[in-house]
């Protein structure tokens, strides 16, 4: 019902900002109790049924980890039951703000396009944080014309998802966003290949959590140890 609420208040606040009726089929309320076609876990009833690379579902959990670009920290982490990760920003914003202060504010906020939406985008602008979030998928192989072309000029009073498109589009932020692939992508790699964490070991939402943060705190163990031998 909190995510009916909410995203039929964004949509009221769309067409009030815009004076155009949204397009598309208005949110659908919770219909409460079973329906005919849902399903349970009986092995994991907190689990869900989740897309996975490659294609094809498994019964999964959505692990989050806000890993710092510099020191490749795990600074923040959860397990979540959605399947994609455009309602995660704002937990993320929350224990960023938590965090103390004697480790330094977040300047900017790198993610994928999974992450994209205009109301995470102003997110990041109300919490002081600069949202580099990808707008669409990039090509792998851009041309070498569009790889050196000049920046385009700022826009003239751009709304928060303009100019973060415009400051994507700039060296600066081009070399900015460049560091996502390199930062969250070793960690989840050596978790699963070189601890050898490759599935939840706990049952229910609560002790997956609980594991999930074990497994962070490893990883920030090992990473502190080989940041202090070098």
């Amino acid at each position: 019902m909190a995510e009916y609420r909410a995203k039929l208040a964004a949509r009221e606040a769309k067409a009030a900002a815009t004076g155009k009726k949204p397009g598309g089929r208005p949110p659908a309320p919770p219909v409460e109790g079973p329906q005919p076609k849902d399903q349970i876990n009986l092995t994991d009833e907190d689990s869900r049924i989740m897309p996975v690379p490659g294609g094809g579902f498994e019964q999964c959990y959505n692990a989050q980890a806000l890993v710092a670009t510099e020191s490749l920290l795990v600074i923040a982490q959860d397990v979540v039951q959605a399947p994609n990760d455009k309602q995660q920003v704002a937990p993320m914003l929350e224990r960023i703000d938590a965090l103390p202060e004697r480790l330094g504010a977040v300047e900017t906020l790198l993610a994928d396009s999974g992450y994209f939406s205009e109301a995470n985008v102003q997110q990041c602008v109300d919490a002081a944080v600069e949202p580099l979030i990808a707008a669409g998928r990039q090509p792998h192989h851009p041309s070498w014309r569009e790889r050196f072309a000049a920046a385009p000029p700022e826009p003239e009073n751009p709304t928060p998802v303009e100019r973060m498109v415009w400051r994507l589009r700039t060296p600066a932020g081009k070399k900015l966003y460049a560091l996502r692939k390199q930062t969250p992508e070793p960690v989840f790699g050596i978790i699963k290949e070189a601890m050898g964490f490759r599935q939840f070991l706990l049952r229910g939402l609560d002790c997956v959590r609980g594991e999930w943060s074990l497994v962070t705190m490893a990883w920030n163990i090992k990473r502190m140890f080989a940041l202090s031998c070098g």
